[in-house]
């Protein structure tokens, strides 16, 4: 395995480029199929989707449409509890169909706050796709309708994922060590 240094910590790859690729092929597979016919907008939750976002979007043959919100809970390596956000959403989803695309989920803190603001403008449906999900971690109530991977309860970075600030160019994914 490979073995990398940003700031102070070590982490060693987990998830290879190819991984990611192949669950998000997987992922937009379903989603095509499932909003056959349909127009949904995507709301990815910024800063970590990017990426994902990015490679989804590009995967995606149906009409799609895609704004971005930004929310943070984390600083360092750990949530920080609160779920701050920088920027709110713009478009309009009354009687859309709305699928929030999110890096990792965690605590499941940033969703479960975020979501009831969603459902108050009435969208026809809501979901919810995530490249990483932490079962183990999961403190709040939230359903997640897609998923490209279930990861351990351990701290994550690259493809989005950062640790102040760096590691959010990496193409692979990887672990604390």
């Amino acid at each position: 395995m490979t073995q990398i240094q940003v700031h102070d910590k070590h982490f060693e790859t987990y998830l290879s480029a190819n991984q990611i690729d192949e669950q998000i092929k997987r992922l937009a597979g379903e989603i095509n199929k499932d909003y056959n016919g349909k127009t949904p907008i995507f709301i990815a939750v910024l800063n970590g989707c990017f990426m994902f976002a990015s490679d989804l979007f590009k995967e995606l043959t149906i009409d799609a449409e895609i704004c971005f919100v930004k929310l943070a809970s984390y600083q360092g390596i750990k949530s920080t509890g609160q779920v701050v956000t920088a920027i709110g959403l713009e478009a309009t989803i009354t009687g859309r169909d709305v699928i929030v695309i999110e890096d990792i989920v965690d605590t499941g803190k940033t969703l479960f706050e975020f979501l009831p603001q969603l459902n108050n403008q009435n969208p026809a449906s809501l979901k919810i796709a995530t490249l990483l999900s932490k079962p183990e971690a999961l403190k709040h109530p939230v359903k997640l309708d897609y998923i490209g991977f279930e990861v351990p309860n351990k701290f994550l970075l690259g493809y989005g994922l950062d640790y102040d600030g760096l590691g959010r160019n990496l193409k692979q994914i990887y672990q604390l060590v």
